[in-house]
């Protein structure tokens, strides 16, 4: 895999962790107490080495003295203080390890609703232009390596900050020279680390971009698996996953390559002044420059000293996969939502179904049109159907009725009031809507088909369901309208699907309808069943039907026909028929085929 591009690195670190740290502000209490017992569990440890090295120092002296018998008095009391020490280090380190999984644990919970809080705010556009693998990601992988990683390298990274300064001091006290030597090797084994850890940046945040297209693909295959096997695509689909498998692969043991090099380019140089200081420090008590246990002290201070060096180039890797982790989280979250709702929001008192587009303009890119200068009306009860080829812009008409989309330019009215002036909520709840894909959720079935009218009784359920000809079908399942349908709905079939998803309109009851070819999934007996059912439901409400087979619209009040975005025809069946224009084409050459 070649390396990735510098637009693959995280455009600005330092608002990425100033991002994390806002993200932590509401439990900052916590997290300020976990650090300060983290701090203080390491300064306290920090003492040990200097306690025994006098202990040494006490036994060693007393051995040499004109009694040669070790005076136990001081040795005993500095044990009892070194015991107490690490007691109350121990109960710290506790403490903090305590908070920080509590703070570390919420942070991800109030990231996960954050997260599902803003897909319900983002227009619809942006589900248009992004996978859903790659949001699905983010809420699962990037979140779980936000909060595991923080658990781990915040407090060390505290704790290691506070051991190798202390731990300086301490060196310094003894032995500045000595000193020297095992700091002079810190500056050589940064610099090797810092560029590794570069390197190592741009393959994490790689892995995490890679990692989100992995799900997606496997979303993907999961969901059109059936699609997968009628086409025998089984090889193409595991060779399309396969590639992106091993990019992953490639970025991934690129990044623990790299990121893993801080170890042992630490360790390699700490070796080397650690070898210069046994041999100078040896020299120095035989000199009696430094007492003996001074010496034992020195030599622990100095394995403690490289530990956080150790421990931080190793940290180095966890924080910048956190950071690629944490950028992609509030990129998301800073994803522009949906314009504010016009306020005073205006409200339809009474609805009675007068639907008015009034020179619409719209495109989904700039320079791009899909609907051009649209004007039609649909009075109130009207049966309207819009039909024209493949991309006229049927569907891009939905989306600006239902508000998922705003025109360009033009406006639409129901009832004289604009719809830009209405809450989005308000103007879809005036309509319900059958599309061509089923959406049904886990759940039983009568749970399901009340769920745009919770207030709906049993009987309510059945009476639609009788009138939808679906009742003697849920009647004939296990459980009746208790029935489980299974996440994927595959205990059902798409045309059982189809009429209970018609089903929960007729329940919802609403003042008006759009159907997106709500009959496409029936065989022909059970169409022409749907049809009169429909006929009851839109008896009296403003319909919009979005009709490919143009058999099931012959009795619509109103036919919009389609082309490249403008209304080239419009009126009755019959009436279009009589022009012999774009309508009748279509009509005829649909009727030849069948």
């Amino acid at each position: 895999m070649p390396r990735p591009k510098k637009a693959d690195k995280p455009k600005n670190i330092g608002k990425a962790i100033a991002d994390l740290i806002k993200g932590l502000k509401p439990w900052r209490v916590p997290v300020i107490f976990a650090c300060i017992f983290a701090a203080g569990s390491t300064a306290l440890a920090i003492f040990g080495p200097n306690i025994l090295g006098n202990m040494t120092t006490t036994a060693t002296e007393s051995l040499l003295g004109p009694e040669h018998k070790i005076t136990w008095g001081p040795i005993v009391g500095s044990l009892i203080t070194l015991i107490i020490l690490y007691v109350i280090s121990a109960i710290f380190d506790y403490l903090e390890h305590y908070l920080i999984g509590r703070v570390t644990a919420k942070l991800g919970q109030d990231l996960r609703s954050k997260i599902l809080n803003k897909i319900a705010k983002l227009p619809i556009s942006y589900f248009d232009r992004h996978q859903f693998g790659d949001t699905l990601s983010r809420m699962s992988n990037d979140v779980d390596i936000m909060t595991e990683s923080l658990q781990s390298s915040l407090s060390d990274t505290i704790a290691n900050i506070v051991m190798l300064v202390g731990t300086l001091i301490m060196m310094l006290t003894i032995s500045p020279l000595l000193s020297l030597i095992a700091v002079v090797t810190i500056p050589l084994s940064l610099i090797v680390v810092g560029k590794t850890a570069k390197v190592a940046q741009e393959h994490f945040h790689a892995q995490q971009e890679i990692l989100g297209k992995l799900n997606s693909n496997i979303e993907e295959s999961y969901s059109g698996s059936i699609v997968i096997k009628v086409n025998s695509h089984e090889a193409a689909s595991r060779a399309e996953f396969g590639k992106v498998n091993d990019r992953l692969y490639t970025a991934g043991w690129k990044a623990q390559f790299f990121g893993s090099l801080a170890f042992p380019t630490t360790h390699f140089f700490t070796n080397l002044g650690y070898i210069a200081i046994c041999v100078l420090g040896g020299l120095q008590v035989l000199a009696k420059n430094i007492a003996i246990g001074n010496l034992q002290a020195f030599i622990q201070y100095v394995n403690q000293f490289n530990r956080p060096i150790t421990s931080l180039a190793q940290t180095a890797s966890t924080i910048q996969l956190t950071l690629a982790a944490s950028e992609r989280v509030f990129t998301f979250l800073k994803e522009p939502e949906e314009t504010p709702d016009y306020e005073p929001a205006r409200k339809i008192a009474k609805v009675e179904g007068k639907v008015d587009f009034h020179h619409v303009n719209f495109s989904y890119e700039e320079g791009k049109p899909i609907i051009k200068n649209f004007s039609a009306t649909a009075w109130p009860g009207n049966n309207v159907a819009i039909v024209g080829p493949t991309g006229a812009g049927k569907t891009t008409m939905i989306n600006l009725l239902m508000r998922f989309y705003d025109p360009t330019s033009g406006y639409i009215t129901i009832d004289g009031t604009p719809i830009a002036e209405m809450k989005r909520g308000d103007v879809r709840a005036l309509f319900g809507m059958v599309l061509q894909d089923t959406w049904l959720f886990s759940g039983t079935i009568e749970e399901n088909l009340k769920y745009g009218n919770e207030k709906a009784t049993h009987e309510d359920v059945v009476k639609a369901c009788k009138e939808c000809y679906v009742d003697h079908i849920i009647q004939g399942l296990p459980k009746g309208y208790q029935t489980k349908i299974s996440e994927d709905s595959d205990n059902i079939s798409a045309g059982e699907k189809q009429l209970l998803t018609i089903a929960r309109a007729m329940i919802a009851n609403p003042p008006m309808l759009i159907l997106d070819e709500a009959t496409s999934n029936v065989d022909t007996r059970t169409e022409q069943l749907i049809q009169d059912a429909m006929r009851k439901l839109t008896k009296g409400r403003t319909s919009f039907v979005i009709a490919h087979r143009l058999s099931t619209i012959r009795d619509a009040d109103l036919i919009l026909v389609m082309k490249e975005g403008n209304i080239v025809e419009q009126g009755k069946h019959t009436e279009l028929l009589k022009e012999n224009g774009f309508y009748a084409d279509l009509y005829n050459s649909q009727f030849s085929e069948e």
